[in-house]
């Protein structure tokens, strides 16, 4: 993937809002008073040790925090994206809400968009209990979230692909 070629990602307005507010939410749980016992920040720092408990600990000691930093910096590559192609407010008239914009990524900041998607996705199914396909409910409106992130992701990387 180039760094300085740029893709181009178009969204409705109202899209890049909600986007918006989970990525502010995501930055606030992986800020300096992380919980790190949250099970949602648990899985976004997968065990590669699951037998081992031992091996475990010393792995996660040594990269957990720096993992969940540079997976909130990627979320924040991704809110400047978004805030430099939407406006935020708090009161979206209707006639606004699905105006396409277009966000502009290079393939650097695509990688992070795929990053955070994928852990906004882990965070959110976290909190749904879905722990593989047969915990997805696609008939629960609670889903709706973490069915449009993979939507968007799939995007994201078709964008990416777009610039090899």
């Amino acid at each position: 993937m180039s760094g300085h070629r740029r893709a181009t990602l178009q969204m409705a307005t109202i899209e890049g809002h909600q986007l918006a507010r989970l990525l502010e939410d995501f930055i606030e749980l992986l800020g300096d008073e992380r919980d790190v016992s949250d099970t949602a920040v648990e899985r976004l720092t997968p065990n590669p040790y699951p037998d081992d408990d031992a091996a475990s600990l010393a792995f996660r000691s040594a990269t957990t925090d720096d993992l969940l930093d540079r997976r909130r910096q990627d979320a924040i590559v991704v809110r400047t994206a978004l805030s430099s192609a939407i406006t935020p407010t708090h009161d979206l008239p209707d006639e606004d809400a699905f105006v396409p914009v277009d966000v502009s990524a290079t393939g650097e900041e695509l990688t992070a968009w795929m990053r955070t998607l994928t852990a906004l996705r882990l965070v959110i199914a976290d909190r749904l209990g879905i722990d593989s396909d047969d915990d997805h409910d696609p008939q629960d409106d609670r889903f709706g979230i973490y069915d449009w992130l993979g939507y968007r992701l799939e995007l994201v990387v078709q964008a990416a692909d777009s610039l090899d």
